[in-house]
């Protein structure tokens, strides 16, 4: 897609994007909350049912661990709910080909596959206190559909602020670099996910984080422990690249707004990789290990927002006339 198609401002048009961005910080809150059910061992509140509560509706006489697990759904059906406004006003509001209607579409979808992730994860009881290898795949999924999502929601709300379409053709190494960033901070988010999961089901050992390390490859460890330590040295490997396609974006693409979001993108890191240090000095406590995940979207969506300056940038191209003529763009 390319090119910028408007939105009128009026009507339907004036509340797409409060919508849409109000969609994007909801889910932030309801992914912060699913956090809160793992950390809390609330995710067998409802027993082995879904979509019901243990096998009803509406719990009754619900204990503490089935309120929250319960709360979680609610606050999930209520996204698509959003979602599906989301896309009615899109369709109302933007003329047919506007990037903002698949933006509605695909958040929907991507939030109708978080919830079907959560499903399989309790009804193959991969809940509460189940130290099933298979717990740790399902979990680096639903990281990685989260971040998709919220990649999505947010490339709905610029859309539906008027901002242009993406530029794909032509980008060349811009769009290999980028590529490359965005997978890498997506494998370290299910990484993270894995991590954070053996943090909850084995406590780290007492002494130093080596302690930890060693006990992690002992003869009895489950696989969950043997991948704890890959969340650590994947993110000092995506945090210099990171800092390498900053730079590289910089000279690709100069402009204001990609200086400006890679300056962001350099503070994230620096904060995140302060919290993660502190988070395996304290080990692992239940606030550090959600503003340690609260850091890691805001990390995703400033390399998202990084992305899309860089891909809506016009691309400086010299051209072939004589010596000090003027570059064009392309």
């Amino acid at each position: 897609m390319s090119g910028t198609l408007t939105v009128p401002r009026r009507g339907a048009g004036a509340w797409l994007p409060r919508l849409a961005w109000a969609a994007l910080a909801y889910n932030v809150l309801v992914i912060l909350w699913g956090a809160v059910v793992r950390i809390t061992g609330a995710g067998a509140g409802c027993g082995d049912h879904w979509p019901l509560c243990n096998g009803v509706v509406v719990p009754p006489s619900p204990t503490v661990h089935t309120l929250i697990e319960f709360s979680h759904r609610l606050t999930s059906g209520a996204s698509g709910l959003i979602a599906l406004a989301l896309i009615a006003l899109a369709f109302r509001a933007a003329p047919k080909g506007h990037p903002v209607r698949l933006g509605a579409v695909l958040s929907f979808g991507l939030i109708l596959l978080e919830g079907l992730v959560g499903g399989v994860q309790v009804l193959l009881g991969l809940t509460a206190d189940s130290t099933d290898p298979a717990r740790g795949l399902v979990q680096g999924i639903h990281l990685a559909n989260t971040f998709l999502l919220l990649g999505a929601l947010l490339l709905t709300a610029l859309w539906a602020s008027g901002r242009p379409a993406l530029r794909l053709r032509g980008q060349g190494k811009a769009l290999g670099a980028l590529a490359v960033g965005l997978g890498l901070t997506l494998v370290l988010g299910m990484a993270g996910a894995v991590t954070a999961l053996g943090d909850l089901l084995f406590t780290p050992a007492p002494g130093t984080p080596l302690d930890t390390v060693r006990r992690d490859f002992g003869a009895t460890a489950s696989l969950i422990e043997n991948l704890r330590v890959v969340h650590p040295l994947l993110a000092v490997l995506t945090s210099a690249y990171l800092v390498w396609m900053v730079g590289a974006l910089r000279r690709w693409r100069p402009s204001p707004a990609v200086t400006r979001w890679g300056v962001a993108l350099f503070g994230v890191i620096a904060a995140q990789m302060a919290v993660g240090f502190l988070n395996v000095a304290l080990k692992a406590p239940d606030w550090m290990q959600l503003t340690h995940l609260l850091l890691a979207c805001i990390m995703w969506l400033v390399t998202v927002l990084l992305g899309y300056e860089a891909l809506t940038t016009l691309r400086r191209v010299p051209t072939p006339a004589r010596a000090g003529a003027p570059e064009v763009t392309a």
